[in-house]
């Protein structure tokens, strides 16, 4: 009996020894076996930028090629669908906060909790970003890793606050403050009874909307009933916007302004102050005069705020559910959402969601305007909405449908078109018989 005992645990010893030794070859085969990642983006100018990000990667990864495709967004969206459709979704893919629902839904994305809750993900990258992908995924799990912000802010050309007497504006600034300096900017030059200089500019579009409604607390979805159903906070807010145009005469209506395109109106010195996303930056200083003096604030708090949030969101990277290489698809995503790039990848006005990078001496541009750069980083890490729900470019008047919409209705407002009251009244019918198909 001994003897047979000893012989079987000989022959245990010696089946683990060659499996043990199985698992070590195995991992050596991993190792070295070639594995080709696919990568899909929008921005076509990034295209020479990604190849050097491409073959640095490369370099430190030898046995992993990373396929990069790249395309316009209007071209990106219906082929990345085609895609999906097909059951053959790239390994890491760009990925627009205004999807993240609806892509989650179908079942079209990875999830990445064991990734994201087990390395430095949180210590890395900006916790209310990452909170913030995840509430527009349903709020359970994560489906995208943030590479990017974008938030919103009131521009304002220095040079026109100064010749006013005005003082710039500030965080205290309030409505009443807004207004006042709208009035005082707004100038009839060579006295001929028409405006030269537009104190404010606005239209429909949604950056230059809710900037103002969730600075006053407001909401115009119900996320109980996801349902449009503005409360008296958001009504206020767009009031007070339309009233601009039609009652305080400090804005000009979004018709009288169609022979531009809109996000120079301010760049083109033909207003004073606008709000728009932090993206305008870049076309701040690439399109107005080298002369003009301009810089950034924050968005006036309204009456009613009692916290004040931030209009902003995300631009993310998500995996494919069914890449073959999760964790090579994993360890590439975060190289390329901040861990192995540096500030020359971001355009002026899109934030890192890589603290290491925003909080860098590169981020703050001090050769450049606008002096108040600090301001982003200080909009990273602050309490943060969006209006994104399934079918938000068409309810909310976006890319094609842009005259449509919650956009196009504004814009009816200060057209003359129809009164505030009328309109309210045709955005909760049209709005909610869009959001009734997406949400039943």
């Amino acid at each position: 009996m001994k003897k047979i005992l000893i012989s079987f645990l000989i022959a245990t010893l010696s089946l683990t020894a060659i499996f043990a030794s199985g698992i070590k070859e195995t991992t050596e085969i991993k190792q070295d076996e070639q594995i080709t990642l696919e990568w899909w983006s929008w921005s076509p100018e990034m295209k020479e930028k990604n190849q050097k990000i491409i073959n640095k990667y490369e370099s430190e990864h030898p046995n992993i090629i990373i396929e990069n495709t790249m395309m316009s967004a209007s071209e990106y969206w219906p082929k990345l669908k085609i895609r999906a459709s097909q059951g053959n979704l790239p390994d890491v893919f760009g990925m627009s906060s205004s999807a993240l629902e609806e892509w989650v839904e179908d079942g079209l994305l990875g999830n990445l909790d064991e990734y994201i809750n087990n390395d430095k993900t949180k210590q890395e990258i900006y916790t209310n970003l990452l909170d913030s992908t995840k509430a527009l995924a349903g709020g359970n799990h994560y489906y995208a890793l943030p590479f990017a912000l974008v938030t919103t802010n009131l521009y304002y050309n220095k040079d026109m606050f100064d010749l006013a007497g005005l003082s710039y504006p500030t965080d205290n600034w309030t409505w009443d403050d807004f207004k006042d300096a709208a009035k005082a900017l707004t100038l009839d030059k060579d006295g001929d009874g028409a405006i030269d200089q537009w104190g404010f500019w606005f239209y429909g579009r949604y950056t230059q909307i809710e900037s103002w409604v969730y600075a006053n607390d407001g909401y115009l979805i119900n996320r109980d009933t996801m349902r449009y159903e503005p409360n008296d906070n958001a009504l206020d807010a767009l009031k007070m916007l339309t009233d601009l145009v039609l009652v305080d005469k400090v804005a000009p209506p979004q018709k009288d302004m169609a022979a531009f395109r809109q996000r120079d109106i301010f760049a083109h010195e033909i207003a004073a102050m606008s709000v728009e996303g932090s993206w305008n930056i870049d076309n701040n200083r690439n399109h107005s005069d080298k002369s003009m003096r301009w810089g950034i604030a924050k968005i006036p708090l309204g009456p009613s705020a009692k916290v004040g949030y931030i209009y902003g969101w995300s631009d993310s990277y998500s995996m494919s559910p069914n890449t073959e290489y999760s964790q090579e698809a994993w360890d590439f995503m975060k190289y390329i959402a901040g861990e192995g790039i540096g500030m020359d990848m971001y355009m002026a006005g899109k934030i890192p969601s890589f603290k290491a990078i925003t909080e860098s001496e590169a981020f703050d541009a001090s050769a450049q305007q606008p002096d108040e750069m600090y301001i982003l980083k200080e909009q990273a890490a602050g309490a943060m909405l969006t209006s994104y729900t399934k079918g938000w470019s068409e309810w909310r008047g976006y890319g094609a449908a842009e005259a449509l919409g919650l956009n196009g209705i504004i814009d009816g407002i200060v057209n003359g078109e129809m009164t505030f009251d009328e309109a309210m009244i045709e955005a909760s019918k049209d709005i909610n018989s869009v959001l009734k198909r997406y949400y039943r």
